[in-house]
């Protein structure tokens, strides 16, 4: 492995509890700076980043808490809504968490007196992941351990309901395909459902197990990507139901694979917390090596920035940016 592919952070943001999941907001929200949200054992915080990298008055990041509300349960997922805004008037934040108690908390806040939040009751186990529909944000779909995907409008009633074969550990909404869902199952399938028929109308096989993570490339809606068991696979679902791509990454297992929004060959796995350190690296898909490598303390959680090849990983009190080159 070459050396100067290992990187420390470029930017590190303090944080008052552990951090279990870290999310940039992928919409546009009207305002110069990036919305992060992340969740540690008791809280969602949520604040302001921008970076030297697109911002020349700034010396490296400025970080910013608009909010901090109170969860009083661990958060294991986040998601932002597209009808969060900061140009508005007054100003909205709409994001969704999934906890350890298998609800969903849909929060509302103005960012002055209005600040609260609406629990979707139905899953019997653990949420493993939860999106906004991208478009309009008017729907939730969640994915569990108890073999399900369903969707819920923003009052918690179910709208349609997945019954999968194994848990199902990522869903995904592509703002292209609006009326399609992916969903990741750690059997090794993942399923494209129509969500206007609500049958299932593609799937794609790792042929490897546990696949714990899958994303939608945003830049391109034919490409998905995956992480299952050691190892990153990639479809392009034009030509094939198989990988046409899959390299041995993580010593141990692979935890999570998020595209970057900006490149269409560009992506970020980690491995699993092991004793002291996450492994983080991204990977080009021009490159046989990934181009960086990085460590958390205890990280969690995967993220990337909407306009810059820039990720976070969260940690022990901490959240970890790192950039990368196109």
């Amino acid at each position: 492995m070459k050396q100067d592919s290992i990187r420390n952070a470029a930017y590190t943001v303090d944080c008052e509890d552990y951090v279990h999941v870290v999310k940039f907001n992928p919409f546009d929200c009207g305002d110069a700076c990036s919305l992060i949200a992340y969740g540690g054992n008791n809280y969602v915080v949520v604040g302001t980043c921008r970076f030297q990298e697109e911002d020349a008055e700034v010396e490296g990041m400025q970080y910013k808490t608009l909010r901090t509300f109170h969860h009083g349960i661990r958060v294991d997922a986040i998601a932002w809504s597209p009808e969060t805004r900061l140009d508005a008037l007054p100003p909205q934040l709409r994001f969704g968490t999934a906890a350890s108690d298998r609800k969903i908390r849909l929060f509302t806040s103005d960012l002055q007196d209005k600040n609260e939040y609406k629990t979707f009751d139905g899953h019997s186990d653990y949420i493993n992941d939860l999106v906004f529909a991208p478009k309009e944000g008017q729907e939730v779909a969640s994915v569990s351990d108890d073999h399900t995907c369903r969707v819920w409008d923003l009052e918690g009633n179910e709208k349609a309901h997945f019954v999968l074969r194994s848990p199902g550990m990522s869903v995904c909404w592509h703002p292209e395909e609006a009326f399609k869902l992916m969903v990741a199952e750690k059997n090794g399938t993942i399923r494209f459902y129509d969500l206007i028929t609500q049958q299932a109308i593609l799937s794609l096989e790792c042929e490897q197990t546990p696949l714990m993570s899958a994303d939608w490339c945003l830049k391109n809606p034919l490409k998905i990507g995956a992480v299952a068991g050691s190892d990153w696979l990639i479809w392009d679902i034009a030509r094939s139901s198989y990988p046409q791509d899959k390299r041995p990454v993580h010593v141990d297992r692979a935890r999570l694979f998020r595209w970057s929004r900006v490149n269409e060959n560009l992506f970020a796995t980690t491995g699993y917390p092991g004793k002291t350190t996450t492994q983080l690296l991204v990977h080009h898909l021009g490159h046989p090596q990934p181009i960086l490598i990085g460590t958390a303390a205890v990280g969690s959680g995967l993220t990337w920035h909407r306009t810059l090849p820039l990720c976070a990983v969260g940690g022990d009190h901490k959240i970890f940016f790192w950039v990368t080159e196109m």
